[in-house]
């Protein structure tokens, strides 16, 4: 209890006046000791699994009697009741009631171990203030063994000290755990408070909007806050972010928004720069620019309510009209890539011909590279101060974050070393298991039997629509570094409209297989020349429903795997140089996109190998007499063979033992899934040095 409360007449805190009792104080831990909280439903245990984990108090909870509790197993923060707490017994560290204040004082430092006749004793001083001068309360420590015997772990790698652990205290005292649901949730919470003031702080720099009078015939949309706890790549919440928006929907086409479209770089764009750069010699960073959307201007007349909880006092009835864009605007994706292709333009760098977020600049023969995702660019160069130079002139006009090295944006975890780039989603993968109740299920060394053939199953019982859309969703982005399950994840994604529970299983059978596989990735070294190569085939008749067949695709940058699909074709084909034929097409497709950008890099590709395993389809390619066989193919498919003929690409024949696109097109064997799985790339963070 702080003494400056303390009566010295009455030898009484205000509470104890006021309420005539002192407050009981049972409830207050020490923080930061170990506790042991209770597995109340979190999680389904078997019969012999640990019914409580081991955790740290982190505080209190701000809307309930519960304890604050940082979970070591699951490194998450909980909220319970039901925590039992190891602290030190100071019991022995007491008060004793006496009869005079002098021998309460004796008592007490002898308790301590300290000599009363050696201590001045001040009558006017309080027993406690004694205690406080003395060290109280003093923690009597049972010795330990520190042989080196009972050391745990390597001791080259030094050891954990208690400075870490209070710097992850530290640090989560500094953002609030849970996210408000409405805005009165969240001014409750002075964390939430300070994330809406240095959102709305962001406006007054950028100048984004200005009070003015309301009249009738404004077109006023509303706002609202947004708040999203943002988490690093190991889970833990790094920051609040209360974000304000607009409601969007309420705008009308032609009075307050026109033009919407704007350009978003392709994943396998994003592929191919970390293929580039490993092979280089260079690597990658980030940069996020904080708000981007308000660097935007704005040409329409947009006016907005003022937002909740942060009204103008004296015009409580103006509303704002907007000088740049606002989030949730229809029209602010656009402005902002304009400020920002403008900007970059009057640097110096010039846009990809066809990937409108490329951009590139060179100087004599060094260059740098800038991918944009909206507000997350990625750049790298083959010299450090082209690198510099764009970081200082991105800071000169925006505000934004330096975030050094890439290693994680769009869910995407990247690892970069001096000769590989690994590109995976553990973290991702992690999540998509707990949110389907599957982190204790058992691990399947397969993704599905390698005769597994799904077909509508009519008679089977249905399953939540929702549920298994969700499923389904979440393991196609998952699909963006685990090509090896691309196959099984199109196939369950087939029968979303009637989904059955023999579907269902099926798409667990996939969550199984990642429980056991969640650090496989894209393994792109930097040890393999800079050529283009292409692979196709297809599955023939595949499906038994309609007896469509499977195309399937790759490409690789030397030996890295930067693009590849896997789709059912839209007509029943009548053999399977057809099948094959169609499936050569859409890989030429892909190879004229990607020799357009390297051609972005500088780097010119002529006669692109297309390896196919069929040699009739080979022949086509070739031969530009329609005779019977080919007469009723569609004429879009066709064009692949101006494009031979021009020397973009060359159709090649693959023996089927190395035809790398099985992967894609069928269920195979286990042995030749885990060759297919090697050869292209698509490798174990744990199994490599």
């Amino acid at each position: 209890m702080n003494r400056v409360l303390i009566r010295p007449i009455l030898k009484k805190i205000p509470y104890e006046l006021f309420n005539g009792r002192k407050p009981n104080i049972n409830h207050l831990r020490v923080f930061g000791c170990s506790c042991f909280v209770l597995n109340n439903g979190k999680e389904n245990l078997g019969k012999f699994d640990e019914k409580v984990d081991l955790g740290i108090i982190i505080g209190y909870s701000l809307t309930s009697h519960a304890y604050r509790i940082y979970n070591k197993r699951l490194m998450t923060v909980e909220e319970s009741i039901h925590v039992v707490f190891d602290e030190v017994d100071r019991k022995s560290i007491q008060i004793p009631k006496t009869s005079t204040e002098e021998d309460e004082q004796n008592i007490s430092l002898e308790k301590l171990g300290i000599s009363a006749e050696k201590q001045p004793v001040d009558s006017q001083k309080q027993p406690i203030e004694i205690l406080q001068q003395s060290e109280l309360p003093k923690e009597w420590r049972i010795p330990r063994d520190l042989s080196v015997e009972n050391i745990i772990g390597q001791i080259k790698e030094g050891v954990s000290t208690r400075s870490s652990i209070s710097n992850f205290c530290r640090h989560i005292t500094f953002v609030s755990q849970i996210e408000p649901k409405s805005i009165d949730e969240a001014l409750k919470d002075e964390k939430w408070v300070e994330a809406m003031h240095e959102e709305l702080n962001q406006f007054t720099r950028n100048e984004v909007w200005f009070l003015v009078p309301k009249i009738a015939e404004m077109n006023i949309i509303g706002s609202k806050w947004v708040f999203r706890n943002k988490l690093d790549e190991d889970g833990v919440i790094t920051r609040n972010k209360g974000r304000l928006v607009a409601k969007g929907y309420n705008q009308e086409e032609g009075i307050d928004y026109g033009e919407t479209f704007a350009p978003v770089s392709r994943l396998e764009a994003m592929r191919l720069l970390l293929a580039f750069a490993c092979m280089s010699g260079f690597k990658l960073f980030q940069i996020d620019v904080k708000s981007a959307f308000l660097n935007g201007f704005i040409n329409e007349e947009v006016y907005v309510d003022q937002p909740s909880g942060f009204e103008d006092h004296q015009h409580p009835n103006h509303v704002f009209k907007l000088k740049k864009a606002l989030y949730g605007l229809k029209q602010a994706p656009r402005q902002w890539y304009e400020r920002l292709n403008n900007f970059l333009l009057s640097h110096g760098y010039e846009r990809g011909m066809i990937d409108k977020t490329f951009f590139i600049k060179k100087s004599n023969s060094e260059i740098i590279l800038v991918q944009i995702y909206v507000d997350d660019i990625i750049f790298g160069g083959t010299q450090d101060s082209l690198c510099e130079e764009f970081v200082a002139a991105m800071k000169g006009e925006f505000e934004m974050s330096m975030m050094g090295e890439l290693s994680f944006f769009l869910g995407l975890q990247v690892k970069q070393t001096k000769d590989v780039i690994f590109l995976y989603q553990s973290k991702y993968c992690k999540e998509i298991l707990k949110k389907f109740e599957m982190e204790s299920c058992k691990e399947a060394s397969t993704l599905m039997p390698s005769r597994c053939y799904k077909d509508a199953d009519a008679a089977g019982k249905g399953v939540d629509q929702t549920k298994y859309r969700g499923l389904i969703g979440s393991l196609l982005y998952l699909t963006v570094s685990r090509p090896n399950i691309m196959f099984a994840v199109c196939l369950c994604a087939r029968y979303q409209v009637n989904p059955k529970e023999s579907h269902f299983k099926a798409a667990k059978g996939i969550l199984k297989y990642l429980k056991g596989t969640s650090t496989v990735g894209l393994w792109y070294t930097s040890h393999s020349p800079i050529h283009l190569i292409g692979y196709s085939d297809s599955d023939f008749v595949g499906c038994k429903l309609d007896r469509k067949s499977t195309s399937g695709t790759c490409h690789l940058l030397g030996s890295s795997l930067i693009s590849w699909h896997s789709k059912k074709q839209a007509c029943v084909a009548l053999s399977t140089a057809e099948v094959e034929y169609i499936a050569a097409g859409s890989c030429c497709s892909q190879i004229l996109w990607l020799k357009q950008q390297l051609a972005d890099f500088g780097l010119q590709i002529s006669k692109v190998p297309l390896m196919c395993d069929n040699t009739s389809a080979i022949n086509l390619t070739k031969n530009h007499i329609q005779h019977s066989r080919t007469k009723h193919i569609e004429i879009r498919h066709h064009f692949i063979r101006d494009h031979v003929s021009n020397g973009d690409c060359e159709a090649k024949f693959v023996e089927t033992i190395l035809e790398l696109v099985d992967i894609f097109t069928k269920p195979i064997p286990k042995e030749r899934f885990f060759f297919l799985r090697n050869e292209l790339g698509i490798l174990d963070l744990n199994n490599l040095s």
